[in-house]
């Protein structure tokens, strides 16, 4: 496994553990603390998916996402938002803004891998 994922949360806690989980599965994590930070990470070295925290100070997880989605070189990055908003209507809406995924925090580590390991073969199965 060589998959390459950046955490975007400004929860330290959240951030180093959701790094664990996936580190711990074999994948490599990097953690930013803010969406400008998120966002200097994946024009340097764009990974294979981004979870993005919604909320986050200064810039939040559904402009960086409005950014991504309208450059060629980060269009098809994979980003799942990630939320403490449970309602449906936030999943929807970050859908509609171009989000891959959605999980809403807290998460079990069992449901975080099987969700990113999905992704992942969903990704391979449209190349």
């Amino acid at each position: 496994m060589n998959e390459r994922i950046l955490v975007a949360d400004d929860d330290q806690e959240i951030a180093e553990l959701t790094r664990t989980i996936l580190e711990r599965a074999g994948y490599r994590v990097r953690c930013s603390s803010s969406a400008g930070e998120a966002l200097s990470v994946i024009l340097a070295e764009l990974p294979d998916l981004l979870l993005l925290d919604v909320n986050m100070p200064e810039m939040d997880g559904w402009e960086l996402l409005r950014l991504l989605k309208v450059e060629d070189a980060t269009k098809q990055l994979p980003v799942v938002m990630f939320s403490i908003k449970m309602e449906v209507r936030d999943k929807v809406h970050a859908l509609q803004e171009g989000a891959y995924d959605y999980i809403t925090k807290p998460f079990s580590y069992n449901e975080l891998l099987e969700r990113v390991r999905r992704i992942f073969a969903d990704l391979e199965v449209r190349r």
